[in-house]
């Protein structure tokens, strides 16, 4: 069972969150003036990374708030979680 970091609750079951996608996606300024393939692009492409990534959720059965996670897509460990607004986290300090 996988344990989520809650920044509000503190760890919970993953059973408590829904996934929202890719974090950090900027909303187009003029959705109007996007091409179909470029609104196409703004829906349905995101990276795939492998390794560190950055990612939203929502603790939909506990405090329902949206935060951002750094998870391992590889080894799915969070390794750092903020709220919307806050700065990434640089988790490259600290190392030699």
């Amino acid at each position: 069972m996988l344990m989520i970091p809650c920044p509000d609750c503190g760890p919970r079951d993953e059973t408590e969150f829904g996934y929202g996608g890719q974090a950090h996606v900027a909303y187009p300024e003029d959705p109007n003036q996007l091409s179909d393939r470029e609104w196409g692009e703004y829906l349905f492409y995101r990276e795939n990374t492998r390794g560190l990534f950055a990612e939203r959720w929502v603790h939909t059965a506990g405090c329902r708030r949206w935060f951002n996670a750094l998870r391992d897509t590889v080894t799915y460990e969070f390794k750092a979680v903020y709220r919307p607004g806050e700065a990434r986290p640089d988790l490259t300090q600290g190392e030699s």
